[in-house]
């Protein structure tokens, strides 16, 4: 029994183990999540499949329209009948018609309908640019985060030592009260920091959840890497630009597809033929007759001043479109070049933060409190430079979001794959 029992005890720490494997995600595993489960990209799916279907149907031809009923027919039912006087009168007629149209219009319907879904192609990859920020946004916020919880609960395991420290040293009057009350109120604030730092985390973890489209309260961990990018060796070109960027390919997608337009436009103004045919069951003695005509719409100048008009609304509205375009290029490249130049500032800052100005810092804590544990400082002066040296560390972890997220926003804008 008790080897059964441990045996079900080492399965369910194995089980735990391995689902606390499965709840740390990575930056690519959220990314992948998002591409296959976002609700918003499977709409875009939906959409771009109706519309590949619905090009199925482009050359169809009109339906056959058929009539049936008298022709040429006496009113008075006497004289449908053959007698010595004639052979009979009037017919009863069955017809159909077909019209059948221009094999250039219908070429053209095709290719207008099956270029309509490459919009939504690229405003779909517009989206998951777009989601990929904001998930690469609060994944390094996350990660930020933790590791300013990680230096408060060490800073809280500090101030507890140095506060019950001092409350015996304050027995044998080794140390002064307000400095004992300072050091309460710095404990009770990093309290109060730690519990806005892991809502954060609650907030970040909701938000990846939904990007995700997952339950919002599943709980998972994430890994604490990242990679500082160089953007200096990238030429800046509205050309270059132009061939990763998505809604400036939709832009040119939707300038295609105009152009389309006018051509199916201007197969309107193309003739169609059509065929009839006619059946007539005479009465009374006559011959049983036929019709069989062939036919053709012909486009007149009073009858295709729409089309003309719509042509020269698209050709305006490429125009419309080819300044939006250069907009967009031009507003993009001025801002990767100032958020390239804030990214090298910020990476400056931080390297000196990390190399100069935290291991001064520490150095001068770890002297202020080797000399008040040897009774030769002031613990005043050590919670100063405890305080100095925290928020130092603060300072540079601020540093790193700012450059994590300048990075990020280069990539959006360069829409990096």
């Amino acid at each position: 029994m008790l080897k059964n029992n441990y045996f079900l005890v080492i399965s369910c720490l194995l089980l735990s183990t391995a689902n606390l494997m499965a709840q740390t995600l990575s930056l690519d595993n959220v990314l992948t999540n998002i591409k296959t489960n976002n609700p918003q990209l499977k709409m875009y799916d939906a959409d771009i499949q109706s519309m590949d279907a619905a090009a199925k149907g482009a050359k169809s031809w009109m339906p056959p329209q058929v009539s049936t009923g008298f022709f040429m027919t006496p009113y008075n039912p006497k004289l449908w009948k053959a007698d010595e006087m004639g052979p009979g009168m009037g017919n009863y007629m069955v017809g159909v018609t077909q019209m059948i149209p221009n094999a250039s219009k219908l070429k053209a319907d095709f290719n207008l309908m099956s270029a309509m879904s490459s919009v939504e192609a690229e405003n779909k990859n517009y989206t998951i640019n777009q989601l990929k920020a904001l998930a690469k946004t609060n994944y390094y916020q996350w990660m930020i985060v933790n590791k300013k919880i990680k230096i408060a609960d060490d800073n809280l395991l500090l101030l507890n030592y140095m506060i019950k420290s001092m409350e015996i040293r304050y027995q044998y009057n080794m140390d002064k009260l307000p400095t004992y009350y300072k050091a309460k109120s710095q404990y009770s604030v990093l309290e109060s920091m730690t519990v806005m730092l892991r809502n954060d985390i609650s907030q970040k973890r909701i938000m990846l959840n939904t990007l995700m489209a997952r339950d919002k309260n599943t709980a998972f961990e994430i890994k604490e890497t990242y990679e500082l990018n160089d953007f200096d060796a990238i030429v800046l070109d509205t050309i270059s630009l132009s061939k990763n960027r998505s809604d400036v390919k939709a832009i040119e997608k939707t300038m295609e597809i105009n152009q389309l337009k006018i051509e199916a436009e201007k197969t309107k103004l193309l003739p169609d033929f059509g065929v009839k045919y006619e059946h007539m069951f005479a009465f009374g003695d006559q011959p049983q007759q036929f019709t069989l005509m062939g036919m053709i719409n012909i486009p007149m100048p009073w009858s295709t001043k729409m089309n003309r008009a719509n042509i020269t609304s698209f050709k305006i509205k490429n125009e419309s479109l080819n300044w939006q375009k250069q907009m967009i290029l031009n507003e993009a490249t001025g801002m990767i070049s100032g958020m390239n130049t804030e990214l090298t500032n910020l990476k400056k800052q931080y390297g000196i933060a990390q190399k100069s100005i935290i291991p001064a810092l520490k150095r001068n804590y770890d002297t202020a409190i080797l000399a008040w544990q040897n009774n030769t400082g002031d613990l005043f002066v050590t919670l100063d430079a405890w305080e100095a040296l925290n928020m130092a560390q603060i300072d540079a972890l601020d540093k790193l979001q700012s450059i994590l997220s300048a990075q990020v926003e280069i990539e959006k804008q360069l829409e990096t794959k």
